[in-house]
């Protein structure tokens, strides 16, 4: 138990810190979610078979449960169209008096420069599977249009909120990584402080062979890179990483230089 407390502390930290893609301005219209944390210790136990999104879900659940200005209306609102689900509301708070419906999101994207033509368009998912762009429109044109669907406000009226006294806001994470070439790139809409790595592909690895390498499972992507792991030599991470290639699944990995210097990157398939 103190073990997986330490584990989830960890996460949570790497949760913190990890910047939101944008901030006071707003990007396709969807309005940026402001906290500052006020404390990054956690007391919680998660459920481990969570997916991340759910998982980091209930760090921001908690996060918002710490803020003297924040009060949780209600979370995780499945609404529902004669038994079939429509789509969840996150969460509901109130902040400083104001009332916001607020999604939150929490993404791993890479910078492709021959994907689209705009910066917003260039972020794709490590296995090429979504991009932000894709995110980005289906928070605008269907997760946030759900609360004025007619089930939605039938439910409000059971907790008495007035759906035109509520905002809409998003709090949306995101850890950004460039292409090794181009790891100076300077970002103009989206928050330059989300580019926290690169990312490469099997022949760019072989100019990496003094490194060392470690694999984090995809809970442990949250976490801030760090020196106390199982480090494996090239020649090993080169062998374990092959199998995620094969089968087009795109690993997060730590890579420490001999020079100690810690690198967080992804390691693509493509």
């Amino acid at each position: 138990m103190q073990q997986t407390t330490k584990i989830i502390q960890k996460r949570y930290e790497g949760f913190l810190q990890t910047n939101c893609l944008w901030k006071s301005n707003s990007v396709y219209g969807l309005h940026a979610f402001e906290i500052e944390a006020t404390s990054s210790k956690i007391d919680i136990i998660i459920d481990e078979k969570l997916r991340l999104g759910k998982y980091v879900e209930r760090f921001v659940s908690y996060q918002l449960q710490q803020e003297y200005n924040i009060s949780i209306i209600c979370e995780n609102i499945q609404i529902q169209r004669e038994k079939i689900t429509l789509g969840e509301l996150d969460c509901i708070v109130l902040k400083d008096k104001k009332t916001i419906h607020l999604e939150i999101i929490y993404k791993f994207y890479l910078y492709d420069p021959l994907v689209g033509v705009t910066e917003i368009e260039h972020f794709i998912g490590p296995n090429r599977k979504d991009s932000l762009v894709d995110k980005l429109t289906k928070l605008k044109e269907k997760q946030l249009p759900l609360l004025y669907a007619s089930e939605c406000l039938n439910y409000l009226k059971t907790i008495d909120l007035d759906v035109d006294k509520i905002e809409q806001q998003v709090y949306f994470k995101a850890q950004l990584f460039v292409p090794l070439s181009e790891e100076n790139i300077v970002l103009n809409e989206l928050n330059q402080e989300c580019v926290v790595g690169f990312y490469i592909n099997k022949k760019e690895l072989e100019q990496f062979k003094e490194c060392k390498f470690f694999i984090p499972n995809k809970k442990d992507w949250l976490i801030i890179a760090h020196q106390n792991v199982a480090w494996i030599d090239f020649y090993r991470f080169k062998e374990k990483s092959s199998k995620y290639l094969e089968r087009e699944f795109s690993p997060l990995c730590w890579m420490k230089k001999s020079n100690g210097e810690i690198k967080k990157l992804f390691l693509v398939w493509w």
